[in-house]
């Protein structure tokens, strides 16, 4: 008896020492040390020299995420494995970055004529190469699966146009808040995202045009974009009768362009 005991006992420990460490510490060290937020707290700037020179801690990181099998990720909460599966697409861009830094102005750099650079099938994820567009389209935006479209601010490829790359990891304990926070954060660059009062038009980013059906899939019980952006118009105008305008769907939508150059951080 104190034989099979003391075999559980090794076995609970050695089980505990392989589990994977869902705060994300490595990750959330490096962006807290790498990632810096403009002065307005609305975008934000990598420092790709410091995470090239942190590579090995990078590696270490996606090592560990890799080693995640199905049925490990399979019996976590929801929200863990969403937060997982933001922090290794967003880890797995910036290696992806490093790979050709600092001669790349884009991420489209990475790609050619023929192959876009989120096709690339470069990153072990469950037990097989996957390519960015795997993780997000198939796996994150999975019908069903999260059903969550502030995921579209919080999943970034690396550009001035995307919404700013957090400087802490996601967690399943703090899911609901950074993803709120991001998508504030987001919609309250008047530079990506503004209400022009002049033409009652909403000037917003063209993740909005991509990926309009997301949000208006019913979250929140919405069921189109402009629905869910009113919930959002105290911080896209600045007057209480535009916000209400806003709010009740008496605007034009408008996207603006996008701009793919690299979001680094100044040398």
């Amino acid at each position: 008896m104190k034989l099979l005991l003391s075999m559980l006992l090794i076995l609970l420990t050695a089980t505990s020492a392989l589990a994977f460490d869902d705060q994300h510490s490595v990750f959330d060290k490096l962006l807290n040390k790498h990632v810096k937020w403009d002065d307005q707290g609305v975008a934000s700037k990598v420092n790709y020299a410091g995470f090239q020179h942190d590579s090995t801690l990078l590696k270490d990181y996606l090592d560990d995420v890799a080693a995640v099998d199905q049925l490990e990720f399979s019996s976590w909460d929801k929200s863990v494995r969403l937060a997982f599966l933001i922090n290794a697409y967003n880890a797995f861009t910036i290696k992806f970055i490093l790979s050709g830094y600092p001669d790349i102005t884009s991420i489209k750099d990475l790609g050619s004529l023929f192959s876009s650079p989120w096709s690339k099938e470069l990153f072990p994820l469950f037990g097989k190469k996957r390519s960015l567009d795997h993780i997000e389209h198939k796996i994150i935006r999975a019908p069903g699966a999260y059903d969550d479209p502030r995921i579209h601010s919080a999943v970034v490829c690396a550009s001035i146009g995307c919404p700013g790359i957090r400087n802490e990891a996601f967690t399943g304990s703090q899911l609901e808040q950074q993803l709120e926070d991001s998508l504030r954060r987001f919609l309250s660059d008047k530079s990506r995202n503004r209400y022009n009062p002049r033409n009652k038009t909403l000037e917003v980013s063209k993740i909005f045009d991509w990926y309009g059906d997301d949000f208006g899939n019913g979250f929140r019980g919405h069921e189109s974009l402009i629905s869910f952006l009113g919930d959002y118009a105290d911080i896209l105008a600045s007057s209480q009768t535009d916000q209400e305008k806003i709010k009740i769907g008496q605007v034009e939508l408008d996207f603006l362009d996008y701009d793919w150059n690299l979001n680094k951080a100044a040398p």
